[in-house]
């Protein structure tokens, strides 16, 4: 998990300030990549599924990468952030690298559900243990590094329950894949992960990013 880009308040020790955050939508957006971010993101693994289903793997893949990597330079070329493009290359080329070289179409989408587990069960670890992985990506991103929600009851609940629900979303959506990964069904897994990739991603951050804003606005409201 994580939030959008924070440039001036710490929404903890000054929830006053919270007014100087940006908004839902721009920290959403900016998380996200904004529209083309999302579409340049998904165009790789459309580009495979459909190269799947049309020729074999191996074409698949090369079109899958040659097509990241061309969204990646033309970011460059454009001088436009490339942390999106690269991170859709990163996570591509792994796949690509492990489908290359078993032969087997569902191996492009092994790490994408490995990682998903580890992901997931580190955020219930965390909750688990009180210090939820939630919040201390709030305060590195959002707050500045500054984590005074740590002496605020109210905020290490509210950063614990939010945790569990990014772990067993995340766990649920990866369960799925997991699931069609093991039944062979490889075109289904190539649909599962468009379809449970950033829909719910982006539901998890608004709820996420609204309960904290929400959270501390009342408690700035608080007398004393």
């Amino acid at each position: 998990m994580t939030t959008g880009q924070h440039r001036t308040a710490q929404p903890e020790s000054d929830p006053a300030g919270e007014e100087g955050l940006p908004s839902l939508a721009e920290q959403m957006a900016d998380q996200l990549g904004g529209w083309r971010g999302l579409v340049e993101s998904s165009i790789p693994v459309v580009i495979f599924v459909v190269a799947n289903i049309l020729t074999d793997l191996r074409p698949a893949v090369i079109a899958s990468v040659s097509v990241a990597v061309a969204i990646a330079v033309v970011r460059l070329a454009q001088r436009r952030p490339v942390r999106h493009a690269v991170n859709g290359l990163f996570g591509i080329g792994i796949g690509a690298a492990i489908a290359w070289r078993t032969g087997d179409e569902k191996d492009f989408y092994l790490p994408g559900i490995l990682y998903g587990i580890v992901y997931g069960l580190a955020l219930l670890a965390s909750a688990a243990i009180r210090q939820p992985l939630v919040g201390w990506i709030w305060s590195v991103i959002v707050a500045g590094g500054r984590s005074e929600w740590r002496q605020e009851p109210r905020l290490v609940r509210t950063f614990t329950w939010l945790t569990v629900l990014w772990g067993v979303v995340w766990l649920a959506k990866v369960g799925v894949q997991a699931a069609l990964y093991l039944a062979d069904k490889d075109t289904a897994l190539g649909v599962a992960r468009l379809v449970l990739g950033y829909p719910p991603y982006a539901l998890l951050l608004a709820i996420t990013v609204w309960t904290v804003r929400r959270v501390t606005r009342s408690m700035a409201a608080l007398p004393g």
